[in-house]
């Protein structure tokens, strides 16, 4: 057995390339145009993904099938009941040139990749099925009309939003609310039963549940296979791309907590025996928690949901423990003492979308 692993391992290392351009230094690749790739979900683990939502789908009793095509960003078009994924998600090779520019690939680990699927699935369904026209799902999500914000003002206290891809995104508008509320009650053995009982979100979840039974085996009303801004199509070189992104992102993202995280940990360890930052941050959540609850000044709620971000952020920036562990609960204290305070409902930042 140890035999046949070691023999996988070097198939591996010595497997050929299967783009050319996986041996161009950086500066090279970001001269290609996107079309010039040749990308594909198909053969990737993308293509495992996407066939792991069809089959919590189908779990779930839902007949519909939601098609993927690599874009340039995450999204799910209004009309199209589809999913556009990301296309340095095609390879690793891709990812590390989005982390370089980006500091983070969104979707970038299998737990994080899944996540957003089921959410983008969420909004696909959504067009699949005409629900925002329904009475019920206005009166429970509300106007899926309203003016789609540039930037929104969360109140991470209230609990009639559920807690899914973090930033309170359900918040954002009532198509995320919906999205958000559909991922958390797709995901395999989800406890959305236990966790939200209680909360006024708890009646969203109940809704999609009750929704499911009634289209799950429903042919869709829209079944257009269209797909919009699909990177094989696409001429701009990388390069322009990522110009281009940097500039639109020049403003604070995550509301300050990714620049308060880099003061303590480092995405770049001198060693490989480094502690990964999210899992001490795990380790060390309750106490943690309780230590700065004895100050009086935040809530239980405020405090879990800022470690909860923190750990996020943490294994998207891919951040490692910097020096000597000895004064690290002291400056982790100081960061959720902060962010905590900037997330207080009085003087909360907008959060950019």
């Amino acid at each position: 057995m140890l035999q046949t692993l070691k023999t996988a391992a070097r198939s591996r290392r010595t497997r050929p390339p299967r783009h050319a351009w996986e041996t161009l230094s950086d500066e090279q690749l970001l001269s290609l145009r996107f079309c010039d790739l040749k990308l594909s979900i198909q053969g990737t683990e993308l293509e495992g993904a996407v066939l792991r939502l069809y089959r919590e789908l189908s779990m779930r009793g839902i007949r519909f099938r939601p098609h993927c095509w690599l874009a340039q960003e995450w999204f799910s078009p209004d009309g199209i009941p589809g999913i556009a994924i990301p296309f340095y998600l095609a390879h690793r090779r891709l990812v590390s040139i989005e982390r370089r520019f980006m500091r983070e690939a969104e979707g970038g680990n299998r737990n994080w990749l899944m996540r957003i699927l089921r959410h983008e699935a969420g909004h696909a369904i959504d067009t699949a099925y005409r629900l925002r026209r329904r009475a019920h799902w206005r009166a429970v999500f509300g106007p899926a009309s309203l003016p789609y914000p540039d930037a929104y003002r969360p109140r991470p206290g209230s609990r009639r939003f559920v807690q899914h891809l973090g930033a309170w995104y359900a918040q954002a508008h009532p198509t995320e609310d919906f999205a958000e509320t559909f991922a958390v009650w797709l995901k395999p053995k989800s406890p959305w039963r236990r966790e939200y009982l209680g909360w006024p979100a708890y009646a969203k979840l109940e809704f999609i549940d009750s929704l499911a039974s009634d289209i799950g085996h429903s042919k869709p009303l829209v079944s257009v296979r269209g797909t919009i801004e699909e990177v094989t199509k696409e001429t701009r070189t990388l390069r322009e791309h990522y110009d281009k992104k940097l500039a639109y992102y020049r403003l604070p993202r995550r509301s300050g907590a990714d620049e308060l995280l880099l003061k303590v940990f480092t995405a770049a360890p001198r060693n490989r025996g480094v502690a990964k930052a999210s899992s001490v941050l795990r380790e060390l959540r309750n106490p943690l928690r309780q230590q700065v609850l004895r100050t009086g000044a935040f809530s239980e709620y405020l405090l879990h949901q800022v470690l909860r971000l923190m750990i996020e952020r943490c294994e998207a920036l891919n951040l490692y423990v910097r020096g000597p562990r000895r004064e690290l609960k002291t400056h982790l204290v100081w960061v959720i003492a902060r962010l905590a305070e900037s997330y207080e409902e009085r003087q909360l930042p907008r959060v950019s979308l």
